[in-house]
């Protein structure tokens, strides 16, 4: 594989999303990737959307990139063949729950022993300290008691809506592996010193959540003064939980500059607006011939005029933008220095021809399932060029390869996958 990793070489005992996104992503960057499934399999091959026997396009999708062995690490035998792999291994990638490690003997004091230079990167849902240290997590677990639910402000009957476009803790959660596991690989590079690496679904997604996490004790936002002053009351009061959520939905931020920072309706489609900064609010209603009367010099920002004033500004754009096409305000806007874009639907980017021009779609061919279409590497880079050669494997498609690799000969292949204290 290609890249600036190309010749490292990373061992992942991990399943699901979290881990193997991070996986995928250190395999993008041209590590090799060995991915060590258990006799059934990672769980995720009989995720949604089958594909043939143990494959679905939920697990081809995370796990591209890799090779697959197949051992049971319950048993002597496979530990062994583990063992022996880690000997010439850089990294150790899991996200097992905190006390399955040890029990498999691929915790980090077992592995560092064997090799002190590995960088060893462990996921856990809460972190390794705390009350819940110990806890199974999941993606929809974490967004509840994160926050991440009640901030995103979307209900079913009064209660908060998974946020599902993505299980956004768990694809953090693996950028954030690929981050650490670089950022240790360099650290050893300066020192000759491997090292663990801590990481949670928790931590990322807090991290997530930067904005509203933040505060200034001088300067408490609404929703943080609600949080210690009507929270208290209305939940020892027992009022119900939809009705606190109502009202902490109504502790809304000032929605000074929402009109510029939205999706409209236009006459045929739809197309979305990104407005950061006065600079371009001002171009944008220039060019839809507004006069937004908050950027006249001696305007209060949060008065009750500028509120209602920009309540009414968003009904007076959403008349404007239903008058013409897509392409005509993309047309006007564009000329006029505004940021937007045309709404699209996820299934249609993969021949977009803007993504596939810069490579962020590529095909490969999957041993089970075919040709494959999905996200390309997440940069470009001249001197160690990404290129994504590689499905995602089917399910120990390489087991032979890895041993052979590690030092068995045919023999002793042939052995091991006749003992079943092995596989």
């Amino acid at each position: 594989m290609p890249g600036p990793l190309e010749g490292v070489r990373v061992v992942e005992f991990s399943e699901i999303i979290a881990g193997p996104v991070g996986g995928m992503l250190l395999a993008d960057f041209g590590a090799d990737v060995i991915k060590v499934e258990p006799p059934w399999g990672d769980p995720w091959r009989g995720s949604p959307g089958p594909s043939g026997p143990n494959e679905s396009r939920g697990f081809i999708a995370v796990n591209r990139g890799k090779r697959s062995i197949r051992v049971d690490l319950t048993k002597p035998g496979g530990t062994r063949v583990v063992h022996r792999l880690v000997e010439d291994a850089d990294v150790i990638v899991l996200n097992h729950r905190p006390d399955v490690p040890a029990k498999l003997g691929i915790d980090y004091e077992t592995l560092s022993a064997i090799n002190p230079r590995i960088v060893y990167c462990e996921v856990t849902a809460y972190g390794r300290q705390g009350p819940n240290r110990e806890l199974p997590g999941y993606d929809v677990i974490v967004q509840a008691l994160s926050g991440m639910m009640t901030s995103e402000g979307h209900d079913d009957n009064g209660v908060p809506r998974t946020v599902t476009v993505s299980p956004v803790s768990d694809m953090a959660t693996g950028y954030s592996i690929m981050m650490a596991v670089a950022a240790a690989l360099y650290y050893r590079e300066r020192t000759g010193k491997g090292q663990k690496i801590e990481n949670s679904l928790l931590q990322n997604s807090l991290t997530m959540q930067v904005s509203s996490l933040t505060e200034l004790d001088e300067f408490p936002t609404d929703r943080q003064i609600w949080r210690d002053d009507d929270l208290p009351v209305l939940q020892e009061a027992g009022v119900e939980f939809n009705q606190i959520y109502a009202a902490y939905r109504g502790q809304r931020y000032n929605p000074e500059f929402t009109a510029y920072y939205r999706a409209y309706q236009t006459s045929d489609w739809v197309i979305a607006i990104g407005c950061l900064s006065n600079p371009l609010r001002q171009k944008m209603a220039d060019a839809m011939g507004i006069h937004d009367i908050r950027f006249d010099p001696g305007h209060v920002r949060e008065s009750p005029e500028a509120i209602e004033f920009a309540e009414n500004l968003i009904l007076t754009y959403e008349k404007l933008f239903s008058e013409k096409t897509t392409d005509e305000w993309m047309e006007i806007l564009t000329a006029a220095g505004v940021p937007c874009g045309p709404m699209r639907f996820i299934e249609e980017m993969v021949y977009d021809e803007q993504a596939v021009a810069n490579g962020m779609v590529v095909e490969t061919t999957h041993a089970v399932s075919g040709n494959t279409r999905g996200p390309g590497p997440l940069s470009i880079m001249s001197e160690s060029p990404l290129k994504i050669t590689r499905a995602a494997p089917a399910f120990g498609e390489h087991t032979d390869e890895v041993l052979r690799e590690a030092g068995y000969s045919d023999v002793e292949v042939a052995a091991l996958k006749a003992n079943e204290d092995v596989f």
